[in-house]
């Protein structure tokens, strides 16, 4: 193997991990209309199937970093791609829809053990060189943009010809060359300095995340009159107050608090948590306004999505350039805003819309997200000290996946129902994205230290 092909060759595995993490957010949208007809699921019951999988995700993303500190990313990332690829088969051969729901468990649990040590991969394989390694953080982040802008076009592809279980079995092939490539190519990083996991904040988070969105979830479905939603949030306020002050008095805190009085760390999670609520929300009532309000085929509402990935690859290229020329906090700015008009522009669509009326929103929306999602992480961090970088993008991406699983149980709440509520629910979720991402331009326009840009 030349010493040319190999950096590539490294990032290409590497990238494995977060491209099927990623995949698997928002392939299955396309397969739900399917998958409550197989199952004769209700939307609540839908919701899950998303939910579960992001929460869980969400939840040991936390710790997955420290674990691959003490016993090698390498371990934990060919380990993650083994147990992915068992609860995607676990998730193909469901036979009701809880199997699958505690299956999509499972498989963000295995998620989350490969990108944080995805990240330290490519870390330490360019140690020394700053450049190159920039270029391949570029690309990792490339890829797995692409793979969520991608998921409802090949979701769509697979239920057309083989099925909706397929949307879950295409795993199996991705994460084996995944393991191949990644015990071929990339040589093991020492472990770190071993610290002890916080499995206190590390359950308490769990409980809090997963209490308040399943209170919105089931709010939704039985009314905030019924005692089990009010119980549910309830629950997660206080478990959501308990890990507050255990990450406080905690000697090595999964999420050290003191971070958030660095304002590129509280205007990070801000924005992506905003940006991720509103994407995966939209696009969970997106893949059913499609099916069950316009009537296209899967084959047909997964071709929909192909001008979302296209633009998201576009927008995902060209963002690091621009943020080195007009620093991050612009380009993130100009993201947001341009999003935010792309989901304005949806708030039109009926049942009766073209496919030439949805395409504005649809080139605007992954615009946006493309530009401000990689210059967001990058100002993050260019703006924070080295000790606590990996604890911010750690934090960061937590944040951002739980919000992408509130909104998903926000957005489909508002959408559940027939194809009337369904066209109602998608108006309804376009203006709370408008307002929202508007909203958090404000916050993206907040000054940060940026270390690597000459323009503050």
């Amino acid at each position: 193997m030349s010493q040319a092909a190999r950096p590539s060759l490294i990032v290409i595995a590497a990238s494995f991990g977060f491209l099927v993490t990623q995949l698997d957010v928002t392939i299955v949208n396309v397969a739900l209309d399917a998958i409550g007809t197989a199952f004769d699921a209700p939307m609540a019951q839908l919701q899950w199937v998303v939910d579960a999988y992001v929460l869980a995700l969400a939840a040991m993303l936390l710790s997955a970093g420290a674990l691959g500190d003490r016993i090698g990313p390498r371990r934990v990332f060919v380990a993650g791609l083994v147990l992915f690829a068992v609860a995607s088969a676990a998730c193909g051969l469901a036979r009701g829809p809880t199997d699958l729901i505690a299956a999509r468990v499972a498989q963000g649990a295995a998620g989350a053990l490969l990108v944080p040590p995805s990240l330290a991969l490519i870390a330490h394989a360019f140690a020394g060189d700053d450049r190159r390694r920039a270029w391949a953080v570029g690309w990792w982040t490339a890829a797995g943009g692409v793979s969520i802008a991608a998921g409802p076009v090949l979701g769509g592809l697979l239920i057309a010809g083989l099925g909706w279980r397929w949307v879950f079995l295409v795993n199996l092939p991705l994460c084996l060359l995944g393991v191949v490539l990644t015990l071929a190519v990339i040589p093991e990083a020492p472990p770190k300095a071993r610290k002890p996991l916080d499995l206190p904040g590390q359950a308490l988070a769990l409980v809090a995340v997963t209490a308040v969105v399943g209170a919105i979830i089931e709010g939704g479905r039985r009314g905030w009159g019924h005692p089990g939603p009010l119980a549910a949030l309830l629950v997660g306020l206080l478990a959501a107050g308990a890990f507050l002050r255990v990450e406080v008095i905690s000697p090595h805190p999964v999420a050290p608090l003191s971070m958030f009085r660095q304002r590129a760390v509280s205007t990070a999670v801000v924005v992506g948590s905003g940006l991720n609520f509103t994407y995966y929300g939209l696009v969970f009532v997106l893949g059913l306004y499609l099916q069950r309000a316009v009537g296209y085929a899967p084959a047909r509402a997964g071709l929909a999505f192909l001008p979302l990935t296209a633009t998201f690859i576009v927008s995902n290229l060209v963002s690091g350039g621009l943020a080195a020329r007009f620093g991050a906090a612009r380009v993130t700015t100009t993201g947001v805003l341009i999003a935010a008009s792309g989901y304005g522009l949806t708030a039109r669509l009926g049942a009766g819309s073209s496919f030439l009326e949805m395409l504005p929103g649809f080139l605007l929306i992954p615009g946006g997200m493309g530009l401000a999602i990689p210059a967001l992480t990058s100002g993050l961090l260019a703006s924070v000290d080295r000790g606590i970088a990996g604890a911010a993008t750690g934090v960061l991406n937590a944040c951002r996946q739980a919000g992408g699983a509130a909104g998903v149980a926000v957005f489909g709440a508002l959408a559940a129902g027939g194809p009337e509520r369904i066209v109602f629910g998608l108006r309804a979720s376009a203006v709370i994205a408008a307002v929202m991402l508007a909203g958090a331009a404000c916050f993206a326009l907040l000054p940060l230290r940026e270390k690597v840009s000459s323009e503050g």
